[in-house]
Protein backbone atom coordinates (compact mmCIF):
# COMPACT_ATOMS: atom_id res chain seq x y z
CA UNK A 1 0.00 0.00 0.00
CA UNK A 2 1.49 3.38 -1.06
CA UNK A 3 1.21 5.77 1.99
CA UNK A 4 3.88 8.41 1.10
CA UNK A 5 1.14 11.12 0.56
CA UNK A 6 -1.96 10.88 2.38
CA UNK A 7 -2.05 14.63 2.37
CA UNK A 8 1.06 16.99 2.81
CA UNK A 9 -1.32 18.69 5.18
CA UNK A 10 -2.29 15.89 7.11
CA UNK A 11 -1.45 16.68 10.61
CA UNK A 12 -4.50 14.32 12.38
CA UNK A 13 -2.78 11.20 13.47
CA UNK A 14 -5.50 8.99 13.53
CA UNK A 15 -7.08 9.80 10.41
CA UNK A 16 -3.96 8.33 8.61
CA UNK A 17 -3.51 5.28 11.05
CA UNK A 18 -7.30 4.04 9.97
CA UNK A 19 -6.65 4.44 6.71
CA UNK A 20 -9.87 6.46 5.58
CA UNK A 21 -10.23 4.63 1.79
CA UNK A 22 -11.91 8.16 0.72
CA UNK A 23 -9.30 10.43 1.47
CA UNK A 24 -6.37 7.77 0.61
CA UNK A 25 -8.00 7.76 -2.62
CA UNK A 26 -8.48 11.18 -2.91
CA UNK A 27 -4.79 12.17 -2.70
CA UNK A 28 -4.65 10.30 -5.43
CA UNK A 29 -6.83 12.96 -7.82
CA UNK A 30 -3.96 15.66 -6.87
CA UNK A 31 -1.55 16.18 -9.37
CA UNK A 32 1.39 15.43 -7.33
CA UNK A 33 -0.51 12.33 -6.38
CA UNK A 34 -1.44 11.13 -9.77
CA UNK A 35 2.45 11.04 -10.46
CA UNK A 36 3.40 10.21 -7.46
CA UNK A 37 1.10 7.16 -8.32
CA UNK A 38 2.77 6.65 -11.94
CA UNK A 39 6.31 7.11 -10.93
CA UNK A 40 4.92 4.24 -8.51
CA UNK A 41 4.06 2.09 -11.36
CA UNK A 42 6.85 2.84 -13.42
CA UNK A 43 9.14 1.42 -11.04
CA UNK A 44 7.19 -1.59 -10.00
CA UNK A 45 6.97 -3.03 -13.23
CA UNK A 46 10.84 -2.58 -13.57
CA UNK A 47 11.23 -4.23 -10.66
CA UNK A 48 9.16 -6.94 -11.64
CA UNK A 49 10.71 -7.16 -15.30
CA UNK A 50 13.31 -10.14 -14.08
CA UNK A 51 10.08 -12.59 -13.06
CA UNK A 52 7.73 -14.81 -14.89
CA UNK A 53 4.46 -13.55 -14.23
CA UNK A 54 1.93 -16.20 -16.30
CA UNK A 55 0.20 -17.92 -13.74
CA UNK A 56 2.33 -17.08 -10.37
CA UNK A 57 1.04 -16.13 -7.49
CA UNK A 58 1.66 -13.17 -5.78
CA UNK A 59 0.36 -11.85 -2.10
CA UNK A 60 0.47 -8.60 -1.61
CA UNK A 61 0.54 -7.71 2.26
CA UNK A 62 -1.14 -4.36 3.24
CA UNK A 63 -2.60 -4.04 0.02
CA UNK A 64 -4.89 -1.10 0.70
CA UNK A 65 -7.68 -0.37 -1.83
CA UNK A 66 -5.70 -2.62 -4.53
CA UNK A 67 -3.84 0.40 -6.38
CA UNK A 68 -1.31 -1.47 -7.09
CA UNK A 69 -3.08 -4.95 -7.22
CA UNK A 70 -4.88 -3.68 -10.58
CA UNK A 71 -1.71 -3.33 -12.54
CA UNK A 72 0.00 -6.32 -10.84
CA UNK A 73 -3.02 -8.29 -12.25
CA UNK A 74 -2.69 -6.68 -15.33
CA UNK A 75 0.95 -7.42 -15.68
CA UNK A 76 -0.58 -11.32 -15.63
CA UNK A 77 0.38 -12.20 -12.24
CA UNK A 78 -2.67 -14.25 -9.94
CA UNK A 79 -2.97 -11.70 -7.07
CA UNK A 80 -4.32 -12.15 -3.32
CA UNK A 81 -4.59 -9.20 -1.07
CA UNK A 82 -4.06 -8.82 2.54
CA UNK A 83 -4.68 -5.50 4.60
CA UNK A 84 -5.53 -5.51 8.65
CA UNK A 85 -8.67 -2.55 7.34
CA UNK A 86 -11.87 -3.89 6.91
CA UNK A 87 -12.45 -0.69 5.18
CA UNK A 88 -9.80 -1.06 2.59
CA UNK A 89 -10.44 -4.75 1.74
CA UNK A 90 -13.93 -3.31 0.80
CA UNK A 91 -12.65 -0.62 -1.30
CA UNK A 92 -10.04 -3.13 -3.23
CA UNK A 93 -13.20 -5.45 -3.48
CA UNK A 94 -15.03 -2.70 -5.22
CA UNK A 95 -12.09 -1.70 -7.28
CA UNK A 96 -11.06 -5.59 -8.37
CA UNK A 97 -14.16 -7.58 -8.21
CA UNK A 98 -13.24 -11.29 -8.91
CA UNK A 99 -9.85 -10.93 -10.24
CA UNK A 100 -7.84 -10.67 -6.86
CA UNK A 101 -8.30 -12.98 -3.54
CA UNK A 102 -9.41 -10.35 -0.92
CA UNK A 103 -9.07 -10.75 3.00
CA UNK A 104 -8.32 -8.84 6.50
CA UNK A 105 -6.18 -9.74 8.49
CA UNK A 106 -1.83 -8.93 9.87
CA UNK A 107 1.21 -9.13 7.82
CA UNK A 108 2.65 -10.58 11.42
CA UNK A 109 0.51 -13.09 11.82
CA UNK A 110 -0.70 -14.80 8.31
CA UNK A 111 -2.67 -18.06 8.05
CA UNK A 112 -0.73 -18.93 4.83
CA UNK A 113 1.02 -21.93 4.70
CA UNK A 114 4.60 -22.15 4.02
CA UNK A 115 5.74 -21.35 -0.06
CA UNK A 116 1.84 -21.06 -0.72
CA UNK A 117 2.51 -17.66 -3.14
CA UNK A 118 5.62 -17.72 -5.42
CA UNK A 119 6.17 -13.92 -4.76
CA UNK A 120 5.29 -11.57 -2.32
CA UNK A 121 5.27 -7.91 -2.16
CA UNK A 122 5.00 -4.89 1.29
CA UNK A 123 4.95 -1.48 -0.71
CA UNK A 124 5.18 0.84 1.83
CA UNK A 125 3.68 -0.84 5.03
CA UNK A 126 7.21 -1.30 7.03
CA UNK A 127 6.49 2.28 8.45
CA UNK A 128 3.61 1.62 10.02
CA UNK A 129 4.02 -1.37 11.37
CA UNK A 130 5.18 -2.07 14.96
CA UNK A 131 7.22 -4.97 14.08
CA UNK A 132 8.48 -4.62 10.80
CA UNK A 133 10.81 -7.68 10.88
CA UNK A 134 8.26 -9.92 11.65
CA UNK A 135 5.87 -9.17 8.58
CA UNK A 136 9.21 -9.64 6.64
CA UNK A 137 9.63 -12.96 8.39
CA UNK A 138 6.39 -14.05 7.50
CA UNK A 139 6.24 -12.43 4.05
CA UNK A 140 9.44 -14.78 3.02
CA UNK A 141 7.86 -17.44 4.50
CA UNK A 142 4.66 -17.17 2.17
CA UNK A 143 6.96 -16.34 -0.53
CA UNK A 144 8.42 -19.35 -2.56
CA UNK A 145 10.70 -17.38 -4.99
CA UNK A 146 10.74 -13.71 -4.01
CA UNK A 147 9.81 -10.80 -2.08
CA UNK A 148 9.58 -6.95 -3.27
CA UNK A 149 9.59 -4.17 -0.60
CA UNK A 150 8.84 -0.93 -1.15
CA UNK A 151 9.82 1.83 1.83
CA UNK A 152 9.88 5.49 1.92
CA UNK A 153 13.50 6.53 1.88
CA UNK A 154 14.81 8.82 4.84
CA UNK A 155 17.59 10.37 3.15
CA UNK A 156 15.60 11.65 0.30
CA UNK A 157 14.70 15.35 -0.24
CA UNK A 158 11.26 14.89 0.30
CA UNK A 159 12.09 14.20 3.62
CA UNK A 160 14.16 16.41 4.26
CA UNK A 161 12.03 19.56 2.85
CA UNK A 162 8.17 18.27 2.88
CA UNK A 163 8.14 15.81 5.93
CA UNK A 164 10.64 16.16 8.45
CA UNK A 165 9.63 18.62 11.00
CA UNK A 166 6.27 19.14 10.25
CA UNK A 167 4.44 17.36 12.68
CA UNK A 168 2.13 15.68 10.52
CA UNK A 169 1.30 11.90 11.00
CA UNK A 170 3.41 10.83 7.76
CA UNK A 171 6.65 12.62 9.78
CA UNK A 172 5.95 10.72 13.18
CA UNK A 173 6.41 6.76 10.62
CA UNK A 174 9.10 4.97 10.69
CA UNK A 175 11.21 6.15 7.72
CA UNK A 176 14.47 4.22 6.80
CA UNK A 177 17.61 4.71 4.92
CA UNK A 178 18.58 2.44 2.66
CA UNK A 179 21.56 0.72 4.64
CA UNK A 180 19.10 0.13 7.27
CA UNK A 181 16.52 -1.59 5.09
CA UNK A 182 19.54 -3.45 3.55
CA UNK A 183 20.06 -4.43 7.18
CA UNK A 184 16.38 -5.12 8.17
CA UNK A 185 16.20 -7.34 5.33
CA UNK A 186 18.99 -9.77 5.35
CA UNK A 187 18.55 -10.18 8.75
CA UNK A 188 14.29 -11.43 8.12
CA UNK A 189 15.42 -13.07 5.11
CA UNK A 190 18.92 -14.37 5.62
CA UNK A 191 19.01 -13.03 1.72
CA UNK A 192 20.74 -9.96 0.34
CA UNK A 193 18.97 -7.69 -2.22
CA UNK A 194 19.37 -8.75 -5.78
CA UNK A 195 18.07 -5.17 -6.93
CA UNK A 196 17.31 -1.82 -6.09
CA UNK A 197 16.71 1.03 -7.05
CA UNK A 198 14.28 4.52 -6.38
CA UNK A 199 12.09 7.20 -7.58
CA UNK A 200 11.02 10.77 -7.12
CA UNK A 201 14.92 12.80 -6.18
CA UNK A 202 13.28 16.01 -6.14
CA UNK A 203 10.71 17.64 -3.32
CA UNK A 204 6.95 17.48 -4.01
CA UNK A 205 6.92 20.38 -5.59
CA UNK A 206 8.99 19.19 -8.34
CA UNK A 207 6.49 16.52 -9.17
CA UNK A 208 5.19 17.08 -12.29
CA UNK A 209 5.09 15.40 -15.57
CA UNK A 210 7.29 18.60 -17.82
CA UNK A 211 10.72 19.67 -17.87
CA UNK A 212 13.75 19.16 -16.33
CA UNK A 213 11.76 18.11 -12.92
CA UNK A 214 9.41 15.19 -14.89
CA UNK A 215 13.32 13.82 -16.18
CA UNK A 216 14.73 13.41 -13.07
CA UNK A 217 11.87 12.43 -10.91
CA UNK A 218 10.71 9.91 -13.42
CA UNK A 219 14.19 8.53 -13.45
CA UNK A 220 15.12 4.94 -11.91
CA UNK A 221 17.87 5.80 -9.74
CA UNK A 222 20.31 4.35 -7.17
CA UNK A 223 18.08 3.54 -3.83
CA UNK A 224 19.42 6.05 -1.72
CA UNK A 225 18.10 8.96 -3.73
CA UNK A 226 14.76 9.01 -4.58
CA UNK A 227 11.68 9.66 -1.61
CA UNK A 228 10.52 5.91 -3.30
CA UNK A 229 12.53 2.98 -3.10
CA UNK A 230 11.51 -0.75 -4.32
CA UNK A 231 13.88 -3.33 -3.66
CA UNK A 232 13.77 -6.96 -5.45
CA UNK A 233 15.19 -9.86 -3.15
CA UNK A 234 15.34 -13.29 -5.30
CA UNK A 235 15.14 -16.79 -3.39
CA UNK A 236 15.61 -19.09 -6.05
CA UNK A 237 19.09 -19.96 -7.51
CA UNK A 238 20.47 -17.73 -4.79
CA UNK A 239 22.44 -18.43 -1.53
CA UNK A 240 21.79 -17.37 1.63
CA UNK A 241 23.86 -14.34 2.88
CA UNK A 242 25.49 -14.34 -0.36
CA UNK A 243 25.24 -10.29 -1.68
CA UNK A 244 24.32 -9.42 -5.25
CA UNK A 245 24.24 -5.76 -6.19
CA UNK A 246 24.31 -4.90 -2.30
CA UNK A 247 26.28 -1.75 -2.57
CA UNK A 248 28.23 -0.56 -0.66
CA UNK A 249 28.33 2.42 -2.56
CA UNK A 250 26.27 3.87 -5.30
CA UNK A 251 26.83 2.70 -9.05
CA UNK A 252 27.16 4.70 -11.64
CA UNK A 253 23.69 4.88 -13.84
CA UNK A 254 23.97 5.49 -17.75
Amino acid sequence: MMVILLGKDETNKDAVMTWDPDRYEAWFDTPEGSYALDREVQLLQAMLAGWPRRKRKLLEIGCGTGLFLEPLYQMGLDVTGIDKSQEMIRAARKRLGNRATLSVGRGEHMGYSDNEFDYALVWSVLEFTEDPEAMLVEAARVAEKGLLVGFLNKNSLYYCMNVRGSGSSLSKAHWFTWCEMQDLIHKATDFRPTLARSVLAGPMKTWKPVGMSNQINARLLPPALGAFVAVRVDFVNMKPLTPLFAWKSEPEMG
